[in-house]
């Protein structure tokens, strides 16, 4: 398969609502499959916020349907998400550097980074504001112990999975792509996301378990640890949650693809001067 074979367009965020297709019980356990489109739709750029609302929607009802007993208890909890996010990243569309030029024309690689890492932060704050509002709606109400944990699920593997989309769009830029496709793609990935950083390209294509079972998975439960902290303000009453949630989730995401891009500029100066040597 060559490169141009895996690019991903962006997935069409209507989804099954808008062609009428079929969904499954709201008992019925979701494969990693129908999680991981439902995330993947959630990644896209510009999506509505009707549409946001109702793709975290039925988000919250696909972890709720797949078991959230575990989510009561912080350390069970983080390693239910530590779960979930290993198994939707392979779902996580990255495009191509010739479907972003599409998508995007007539910018530079400074610009489309830029546009790239603008577009992501919009999109988790997106989720963050989403989130709130939910959350808000609970505050009128009787607040749910059930929806809490379902809720900041939700929201934290979503805002991962729009991070590693990122992560590995901003490699295509910089003409430094992550090879692979599915877990073999994922798993560098991942690894990146937890150290904040580019891919290492010395992490070898195994299977994710393996990977993610061993000290990268436990820095990754760390780094969930800080993210999880931070979309804890999702609860706040009425819509403080979303507002601040919001606003952590934006800073976060820049901050992410800011080290991305410093760490990949730094590794195509050394290409550079090591061909012109």
């Amino acid at each position: 398969m060559s490169h141009a074979d895996r690019s991903a367009d962006e997935p069409d965020p209507a989804g099954p609502e808008s062609s009428g297709a079929a969904q499954p019980p709201a008992d019925h356990p979701p494969t990693n499959s129908e999680l991981g489109d439902t995330v993947a739709r959630l990644t896209a750029e510009d999506l509505e916020p009707g549409q946001r609302n109702r793709l975290l929607g039925r988000l919250i009802g696909q972890v709720r349907a797949r078991g959230v007993g575990d989510l009561f208890k912080p350390r069970a909890a983080l390693k239910w998400i530590a779960d979930a996010v290993g198994d939707i990243a392979p779902y996580v569309p990255v495009r191509d550097i010739e479907t972003l030029r599409k998508h995007h024309p007539g910018l530079d690689d400074d610009r489309l980074a830029e546009r790239l890492v603008r577009n992501a932060t919009r999109a988790t704050a997106g989720v963050g504001a989403a989130g709130g509002g939910i959350a808000s709606i609970e505050w009128a109400a009787t607040p749910t112990l059930l929806t809490a944990p379902v809720l900041l699920a939700a929201e934290t593997v979503t805002v991962v999975a729009i991070e590693i989309k990122l992560i590995g769009e901003l490699h295509e830029v910089f003409g430094q792509p992550v090879p692979g496709v599915g877990a073999q793609r994922a798993i560098p990935l991942v690894m990146a996301w937890s150290q904040q950083r580019g891919v290492n390209p010395m992490v070898p294509g195994v299977g994710i378990g393996a990977v993610l079972s061993t000290a990268a998975r436990r820095e990754m439960r760390d780094r969930l640890l800080r993210r999880v902290g931070r979309n804890l303000t999702t609860l706040g009453p009425f819509l403080t949650g979303a507002a601040v949630a919001s606003y952590l989730n934006r800073r976060a995401t820049k901050s992410l693809g800011d080290q991305v891009i410093d760490d990949l500029r730094k590794r195509q100066r050394k290409i550079i001067e090591g061909e012109s040597r």
